[in-house]
């Protein structure tokens, strides 16, 4: 999940380095021999989706993509229906090589698309990134993500509508909307402080996010999360895992992951956080295998925590029977419906809690960020009084 890149854009603070040098060889022996240490200690014994990201990964050879993949047939085993996502930047080298990364493996391609690049200091123009769009949908047809960018600076509600408009005429099955954020550290975030760039208000960025839900609707696009929409089914598998809170293991400088290591009960999940620094990274896989920095043991709460946000960003929600598999004991029901607050939100029509599950409604889904503190406090306060047993089996 570290990102190399050509140029730094002004608005990212992923885990980025402009390499000084070509590293390729050692960077892929290492990428193969933490991908198998994890898969060793983990609890995945298949694998459904693979997920080459965290910023351009297109850069790489494809024949590094092929090995990994390898690596993962080798020892946990990849299922032919596996989804494979590589991310793409839409420039003409990155254009160029798609085929190449199908021959590899890959079989589903997300692209990041922008119509005014210059301030955010993406080294792609609009033409280059709607070709990019267009061969990618050649090659994998029903199976190209767009992702596009909203709130920056100088747009304008009437200027997204146009751009959202232009985009779909060429999107493939499945667009995923980000709203831009100000990170500290950030040339971007540097330039607003210092008023020589705007941003839309959240007012504006709350309309923009409303407006685009209702034109990918009329396209034909069915919301199934927060931020991501979807016509004939191309949901993206990879982030379903997440979104259902699947174990996954990640693989790479700054990655991050969530598995139950073998050997130490069975019972309890880690958040697995590996060395940031690509050199230091690649210095510990070699000395021991793998970069793992950080290793945190998820408490039940903890657990349960997760399962609600990630849950609640669906569509659909959180399922009583999804709810059980993480807590059999104390359900929804339990948990949620005495509170007056829920009682509140329900009545307003942002909440529903019903014989399905828990789930937001239409306009609960874009004020499911407002919501989340009161349920977690609702969630801690029935497991901290000790409500529900921990000592119950969990399936993970």
């Amino acid at each position: 999940r570290c990102s190399y890149c050509n140029n730094k854009c002004s608005y990212c603070n992923f885990n980025k380095y402009i390499p000084r040098s070509d590293n390729q060889d050692v960077m892929l022996e290492c990428l193969q021999r933490e991908t198998e240490t994890l898969l060793k200690l983990s609890q995945v014994s298949r694998i459904t989706s693979v997920f080459f990201g965290g910023g351009t990964p297109s850069l790489a050879r494809p024949s590094t993509i092929a090995a990994v993949l390898q690596t993962v047939t080798r020892h946990a085993g990849l299922s032919e229906e596996a989804e494979v996502t590589l991310e793409v930047n839409p420039t003409p080298v990155g254009s160029s090589k798609l085929e190449d990364f199908l021959h590899a493996g890959v079989n589903r391609f997300s692209i990041g698309v922008q119509v005014r690049l210059r301030v955010l200091g993406r080294d792609h123009n609009s033409q280059h990134a709607l070709q990019t769009v267009a061969e990618a949908r050649r090659l994998c047809p029903g199976r190209v993500s767009v992702d596009v960018m909203f709130g920056r600076p100088g747009q304008s509600v009437a200027s997204w509508e146009l751009e959202l408009d232009e985009l779909l005429s060429v999107c493939d099955d499945h667009v995923s909307l980000y709203q831009l954020t100000l990170e500290r550290g950030t040339q971007l975030f540097r330039q607003v402080q210092k008023g020589q760039l705007s941003v839309p208000s959240d007012d504006i960025t709350a309309v923009m996010y409303d407006s685009a839900r209702r034109i990918l609707q009329k396209r034909g696009y069915l919301q199934y999360e927060v931020s991501n929409f979807a016509r004939n089914g191309a949901i993206s598998q990879h982030n379903m895992s997440y979104w259902k809170a699947s174990q996954y293991l990640g693989v790479g400088p700054g990655a991050h992951g969530r598995f139950v290591p073998r050997g130490e009960g069975d019972v309890c999940r880690e958040a697995r956080t590996q060395t940031l620094e690509p050199d230091v990274w690649l210095r510990e896989v070699q000395q021991r295998s793998h970069g793992t920095r950080r290793r945190i043991p998820l408490t039940h709460l903890g657990l349960l925590e997760e399962v609600l946000v990630m849950g609640l960003r669906l569509i659909d929600g959180i399922t009583h029977q999804h709810w059980q598999l993480f807590s059999p004991r104390a359900d929804l029901y339990q948990i949620l419906s005495s509170s007056s607050e829920v009682q509140d939100l329900q009545q307003t029509g942002l909440l529903i809690l019903d014989d399905r599950g828990l789930r937001c409604s239409w306009q609960g889904l874009a004020l499911l960020d407002s919501m989340l503190p009161t349920l977690l406090l609702l969630l801690e306060a029935y497991i901290t009084q000790g409500l529900d047993n921990n000592s119950d089996s969990l399936q993970l």
